[in-house]
């Protein structure tokens, strides 16, 4: 990937992006393909105890509430969804930076998974039937996505949106594994670096 010098003079941290991406060891690929093979079948099937990984989401999406707070109820509510998928979309955006394209599909990938259960609460918008969880007075609890719709006019359309952003999460997941694979199979027709050799040099 090259970008124009007029990037790079005015951004010289972009320059990062020139790089060659670091080898993928293709014994680490294949692992790394099957895992998230056998995560999108469990997703398919609607069970699996890989899909317990959204249970490490719970807590940043309720810490998102609390950091935004204090700027005004609508930021706070969004703030719930918005640090759920700011967290790894962040981390993904360093990884693809350090050019290590294993953290970066990672990253990428749980990124996109985030889309479904955030389409599960947007279509139960309406409903209002998903048991919910809060931070503080159990009293005061808030639907995100019904309030969230509700304020942008939308309500009525929660379902059709939760069915795009489904999609949305599904194609960028399927996506983020066709990438690594291309990465794999480029990196299987290339020699391995030997660092002694590139120090003597």
């Amino acid at each position: 990937m090259k970008l124009p010098e007029s990037w790079t003079e005015r951004l010289p941290f972009l320059s990062e992006l020139d790089r060659e991406w670091d080898r993928v060891p293709p014994a680490m690929g294949i692992a790394a393909l099957v895992c998230y093979l056998a995560f999108l079948y469990q997703e398919m099937r609607g069970t699996g105890f890989l899909l317990m990984m959204d249970l490490v989401f719970v807590p940043v999406h309720e810490g998102g509430h609390l950091l935004f707070r204090f700027f005004g109820e609508f930021i706070s509510v969004a703030g719930g969804t918005g640090l759920q998928l700011g967290v790894p979309l962040a981390l993904c955006v360093y990884f693809v930076f350090q050019r290590k394209a294993q953290g970066a599909a990672f990253c990428a990938f749980f990124f996109f998974e985030q889309f479904l259960p955030i389409s599960v609460y947007m279509a139960d918008a309406r409903a209002e039937e998903l048991p919910l969880l809060t931070v503080g007075d159990s009293g005061y609890v808030i639907h995100d996505w019904n309030y969230l719709f509700g304020s942008l006019g939308v309500l009525n359309h929660n379902i059709q949106i939760a069915h795009a952003v489904r999609a949305m999460g599904w194609l960028g997941m399927m996506g983020t594994v066709g990438w690594l694979a291309w990465r794999c199979a480029k990196a299987a027709g290339q020699p391995p670096v030997n660092p002694r050799r590139e120090t003597a040099q």
